[in-house]
């Protein structure tokens, strides 16, 4: 089974049966279950408290300054998982200094973890990959506002997107979350957990 907790603000947990990856963590619980690997998208304290995710063993951490390397992009393969840096960038968030990650899964299935990030040149292309699930950030402050969001979601066209990062300072609000109005967009509580499929 694969699930995704979303811990609050721009913290994820996913789970793909066995292998346990963490995204930016930083806030809320439920990293309690030990990490195959944590993914950090920039060095934003909000976005890289390492020492939160129990970790295994042979854990792997990969962070922005390992996914761009002389300006290339460094793609990867983990456990089944094909991991891939894509652009991530706005006033607050400089191109060369931030990522956003999609992971295609064995059967096909991609899941897009935006970052902190506006609008990209890049999501024009995402449009043709069929992503599955998107996770886009619409704060208004540090990230893109809430009508430029939805037009991303519009753009990327996944199957599912899913607004994060609402509010500095709040795991969750609510209240942005259902402006946020795009096609197939599922609204996700800080703490709960759903499936993928």
């Amino acid at each position: 089974m694969r699930k995704v907790l979303y811990q609050g603000h721009g913290s994820l947990r996913l789970t793909d049966n066995d292998t346990v990856i963490y995204i930016d963590p930083f806030a809320g619980g439920g990293y309690d279950i030990p990490a195959d690997l944590i993914l950090v998208t920039h060095q934003h304290y909000d976005h890289n408290e390492l020492s939160k995710p129990a970790k295994k063993p042979d854990c792997k951490i990969f962070q922005n300054m390992d996914a761009i390397k002389d300006g290339k992009y460094i793609s990867f393969d983990f456990k089944g998982i094909h991991i891939e840096p894509v652009q991530a960038c706005n006033k607050n968030h400089p191109i060369d200094e931030c990522v956003g990650y999609i992971l295609t899964f064995g059967d096909g299935m991609q899941v897009y973890f935006a970052g902190d990030t506006s609008k990209t040149q890049q999501m024009t292309e995402l449009a043709q990959r069929h992503i599955d699930y998107a996770f886009l950030p619409a704060d208004g402050i540090y990230n893109m506002d809430i009508p430029e969001a939805i037009e991303c979601a519009e753009i990327i066209k996944a199957k599912c997107t899913i607004p994060v990062h609402l509010a500095p300072g709040k795991l969750f609000d609510r209240a942005r979350a259902e402006k946020f109005t795009a096609s197939g967009v599922k609204i996700v509580e800080a703490g709960e957990e759903f499936e993928l499929k």
